[in-house]
């Protein structure tokens, strides 16, 4: 066997995305139509978190969750919660490179879409366009992994 042949029972690593869809929705704005009449100096902020559950063998489901809460003084303009999520086939990664692409490269997939979907609600919503930033999921991921981490080393026993 050459350099370049891999072993046939090794499978070639494949990434597909299979389908990109909402799958929950919600828009809130429990303050209006008073918040209209408020000076409009907003406060947004927006959390944001990322599961993937194993659908079959080789294939997942990625679902981004971003909540946005935009208020004005004290009260409530907005609130905006999306689940953007996606169907992969992913195959042939090892485990740790497996996690990476469920934790980071799919969510990383999924952002525009959420963020297009807030940004239209809330124009719809009558309030001026939210543009939503660039997320860096790579660094957030090994946020992630970093904090198991310590979590585990806390947790060893002593000896």
């Amino acid at each position: 066997m050459s350099e370049n042949e891999t072993p046939s029972s090794a499978p070639q690593p494949q990434f597909a995305i299979q389908r990109v869809y909402l799958k929950d929705v919600s828009f809130e704005t429990p303050n209006s139509p008073a918040v209209f009449a408020t000076q409009w100096q907003p406060e947004v902020n927006v959390e944001l978190n990322s599961g993937g559950s194993r659908l079959s063998e080789d294939v997942f489901e990625v679902v981004l969750t971003l909540t946005v809460t935009c208020k004005a003084g004290d009260k409530t303009a907005y609130l905006v919660e999306v689940q953007q999520a996606g169907i992969f086939t992913i195959v042939g990664f090892d485990d740790a490179t497996l996690s990476g692409m469920l934790g980071s490269y799919c969510p990383n997939i999924l952002f525009p879409y959420a963020r297009e979907t807030i940004s239209s609600l809330v124009s719809k919503g009558s309030f001026p366009q939210l543009l939503l930033a660039p997320v860096n999921f790579d660094a957030l991921y090994a946020q992630h992994v970093a904090q198991q981490q310590d979590a585990g080393a806390e947790e060893a026993p002593v000896h």
